[in-house]
């Protein structure tokens, strides 16, 4: 490539403490700037922005607001978005646009399209195909990322078992997919000099037993009430164990509640969100991500970069990460029973989780972050020798 810059714009809803927005956020900050010039628009994000935000104003990216961009469905809310990134897209004469999640990824398309845009790329981060809604709203949901999938050159899946969900679903054919794994910024859990009962201290986690714990927004999908169950169980047997649960979200109050009526409330513990997530994972014995869906799982990959011993659902992309009993265990989603007993053997012996923790950590370090970003702007690369655009 010689010449101008390609001019590139990335388009994501919000910018929270979600994977999907540090993919997106790591993306433009890697992307190497004597080829690619990114700008970054975004819409409204409520309660704590990712901290990789930073990383990528520092870069000098340009983020451009679209205050009308909201996650919820609001109708002229989202026509006025659409309008306000057609109207973008016009006037920022860009080579190529990258949308990012479900709403902004229709939105985002259509308005590219409208626009004239020469190439359009889409990166789900996972789908809502399963796990998340009824029949009605999920049929919705399928048929608009079918009419969504005609505007765009390729779609980025995370995992090969993503790539063959949307698929499954009639999306779109498997020729339109490239699968590049999400990328994980370790340097932070790097630095991270914590020792094991300094983060518990930290943290307000008991100094003894096993703590169990995992990453992620508190909602039903990742099954933290799954984990509070099998962790009862556990208790119930005679094990020593509490759980840690890193994260906010809409379960909370009723995470609580199965708590005390498990009596596990002096057990149960919510830090809330963690802006050092080395510190949250260095204090863990074990790290469970019992999600009933996922794309690949970037809390999991940290925990395995950790030298974590790792319990997982075995769900979307997780078992490219896991082989169970290899570097991890793998086990059924909405199987408390089954979580519990894949738990038990970890408690009942050091030596398991010093080996499987081992192996999860050689395996984690294959998905760097400048992995996924040298994927990424080969597509790119291939898309405007292709399209005639850029340079």
């Amino acid at each position: 490539m010689s010449g101008p810059p390609a001019r590139v714009l990335h388009v994501i809803t919000r910018l929270d403490l979600g994977g999907s927005a540090e993919n997106t956020l790591l993306t433009v900050a890697g992307l190497h700037r004597e080829r690619y010039e990114a700008v970054l628009a975004v819409g409204v994000t409520r309660g704590e922005r990712s901290p990789t935000e930073a990383v990528a104003r520092d870069r000098g990216i340009e983020f451009v607001d679209v205050p009308h961009l909201v996650r919820a469905i609001r109708p002229w809310h989202d026509v006025a978005a659409a309008f306000d990134l057609w109207r973008l897209c016009r006037r920022g004469g860009f080579d190529i646009v990258h949308t990012h999640t479900s709403k902004a990824g229709l939105l985002g398309r259509a308005a590219a399209r409208l626009a004239g845009v020469p190439a359009i790329v889409h990166t789900p981060h996972g789908h809502v195909f399963y796990g998340y809604y009824g029949p009605v709203v999920t049929h919705l949901f399928v048929w608009l990322e079918r009419l969504a999938a005609r505007w765009c050159d390729c779609i980025i899946a995370l995992t090969e078992e993503d790539a063959a969900d949307h698929v499954r679903f009639g999306v779109a054919p498997r020729s339109r997919f490239r699968v590049i794994h999400s990328g994980v910024d370790f340097t932070g859990l790097d630095d991270n000099e914590d020792t094991p009962a300094g983060a518990r201290a930290a943290l307000g986690l008991p100094d003894q037993g096993l703590v169990i714990g995992t990453l992620g927004r508190l909602t039903a999908v990742k099954g933290q009430a799954d984990l509070i169950e099998a962790c009862a169980a556990l208790r119930a047997r005679g094990r020593d164990v509490c759980v840690a649960l890193f994260g906010e979200g809409e379960e909370r109050q009723a995470l609580e509640a199965l708590a005390r009526e498990r009596g596990m409330a002096e057990h149960v513990h919510m830090p809330g969100w963690q802006r050092g997530i080395g510190r949250a994972l260095r204090s863990l014995d074990v790290f469970a991500l019992p999600s009933h869906n996922e794309g690949m799982g970037k809390a999991l990959v940290e925990a395995m970069y950790m030298g974590l011993p790792c319990v997982a659902s075995d769900v979307g992309g997780v078992p490219e990460l896991i082989a169970s009993g290899e570097n991890g265990l793998l086990v059924p989603p909405r199987r408390p029973g089954e979580l519990a007993a894949a738990l038990d053997q970890l408690a009942a012996c050091g030596g398991l989780r010093q080996r499987l923790g081992e192996a999860a950590q050689r395996r984690a370090r294959a998905y760097g972050a400048d992995a996924m970003v040298d994927k990424i702007e080969a597509l790119y690369g291939e898309l405007t020798a292709l399209k005639g655009a850029g340079v």
